[in-house]
């Protein structure tokens, strides 16, 4: 069952190298079947539920139907294999021949690599989607089939930002536009001043690229990391009429300290598209305080840590009437955090870049208090090989989780009754009871292992219609993601 908290207003550098409280501590090595053969059955509370100023979707909702497997090989750059950076539900997609599950996913294969490395990387693929299947067995998992081979879609674009490129997705068939997938671009590390949205025709070997554009004057730490549709009736009402969702949340709090929310729509009166390098009119639906502005751990997510990865978001409705906005992500929650290393004896240990440690900041205990002076040491020496692990924002614990935050609460922000660092989520949902947490050994420098495994989700999707969740588990089949699948009941 999913382990949910319900909480009040108050709370991949990708491996490409191809060669709460409350929970039992996660060891890392369990399986799927463990943690979820209990799918379908009902959640666990461990608090009422906070007073909310609408109809929101209950965490109870969410029943677990299980997983499959993406097709094709290992070899670059027409694989799964280090992709799934981007992915977006098409309801136009394969009828689903009356298994409940109709149309197909777009997702993107390995990504980039700069220098040189794998420039064709980040193709996009269209895939069927079959009868997801609970089993701690991958090999028991149903495949989805091609329905459209990779396409170097973006090919000739983005071509400064490959290094750890970071990317979004979402289908759209506006009424002015027709059918789109509407996309975000940026990468790890990045300066101001290049544009990041656009869109291309969903007819992949012929995708009629248009754009990019700027979105206003927004960093693109905050605007380059998800994508999700805004319901138009809300988007009236609320939005200017923005039906488009592009945000991020960048480790380190480098566009805010926490996912970040803003809407666009980009196309003009007439439909078409507006000339590359336009700053389109946006709004802010959610947008949190950033460290560039402040080391203090202040206007921010409750419970934010540096270490932090929001990495998927979707916007979610029940036939009912109630709706949240999810975030996905690896979320920090262990007792300290810091930049630097895993420790190699153990993850209870800090292990501070030593060429950072006298940047108080580095290190944290998860109040936002700071390390101690005595702490702040490092524990390997990166030149001569001796560190355990790449080095970046580690903390003692990481867990999969999904956000949901109230519509209404981002309706106030929108008319200017809130400000954007204010909204908080009102529950947390922790997923890895159904996760298969077995990434490649030679990976593991990367992602971390046991407590430690960050970069355990990826990019998530919703089907409006029929009420289904799609998540990528990253690094779950070798280096391939794993598609996981909920019903919003």
């Amino acid at each position: 069952m999913n382990k949910i908290l319900y909480i009040g207003t108050a709370f991949m550098l990708a491996g490409l190298l191809a060669c709460s409280a409350g929970q039992e501590p996660n060891t890392g090595d369990q399986s799927a079947a463990s943690r979820s053969e209990s799918g379908g059955s009902s959640s666990s509370y461990s608090q009422p539920l906070a007073q909310t100023s609408g109809d929101v979707v209950d965490p109870q909702a969410f029943e677990y139907l299980g997983a499959f497997r993406l097709p094709g090989g290992e070899d670059p750059p027409l694989t799964f294999a280090y992709g799934g950076n981007a992915m977006t539900f098409n309801p136009d997609g394969d009828a689903g021949g009356g298994d409940g599950f109709p149309g197909s996913l777009f997702v993107m294969g390995h990504d980039r690599i700069a220098y040189g490395g794998l420039p064709d990387g980040g193709q996009i693929a269209e895939v069927s989607i079959p009868q997801p299947i609970i089993s701690e067995n991958i090999e028991d998992l149903n495949t989805a089939e091609f329905l459209q081979d990779f396409q170097n879609v973006l090919a000739g674009y983005f071509t400064n930002l490959e290094e750890i490129p970071r990317v979004g997705m979402v289908y759209l068939n506006a009424p002015e536009t027709g059918p789109k997938i509407h996309f975000t671009w940026g990468q790890h590390l990045q300066e101001p001043g290049d544009p990041s949205n656009g869109w291309f025709d969903p007819q992949l070997d012929d995708p009629q690229v248009q754009g990019p554009w700027f979105i206003g004057q927004q960093d693109p730490y905050s605007i380059t990391g998800y994508m999700f549709d805004i319901p138009a009736e809300w988007a009236d009402a609320y939005a200017d009429g923005y039906t488009l969702a592009t945000g991020r949340m960048r480790d380190g709090g480098m566009g805010g300290m926490g996912p970040a929310l803003i809407a666009y729509t980009p196309w003009l009166a007439d439909g078409s598209a507006p000339p590359g390098g336009t700053r389109l009119e946006e709004k802010t639906l959610l947008l949190y305080e950033n460290t560039y502005n402040t080391i203090a751990i202040e206007r921010s997510l409750n419970g934010y840590q540096h270490p932090d990865e929001w990495e998927g978001g979707a916007w979610i409705t029940t036939a009912s009437g109630a709706s949240a906005v999810l975030f996905a992500g690896t979320k920090g929650t262990g007792d300290k955090y810091w930049y630097g290393y895993i420790h190699p004896d153990g993850p209870q240990y800090i292990c501070v870049d030593e060429q950072a440690a006298d940047i108080a900041d580095m290190c944290r205990y998860a109040d936002g208090s700071f390390c101690t002076e005595a702490e702040l040491g490092g524990c390997c020496d990166a030149e001569a090989g001796t560190c355990v692990s790449d080095r970046g924002w580690w903390t003692t614990r990481f867990d999969a989780q999904m956000i949901l935050y109230d519509p209404a609460e981002l309706a106030k922000v929108a008319a200017g009754e809130l400000e954007s660092w204010q909204p908080q989520p009102y529950a947390v949902i922790d997923i890895d009871e159904h996760l298969y947490l077995d990434p490649p050994e030679w990976d593991e420098i990367y992602m971390g292992w046991g407590d430690q495994r960050r970069a355990r989700v990826g990019e998530v999707s919703f089907d409006r219609q029929n009420g289904l969740l799609y998540l990528l588990e990253l690094y779950a089949d070798g280096a391939k993601p794993i598609v996981h699948v909920w019903k919003i009941n």
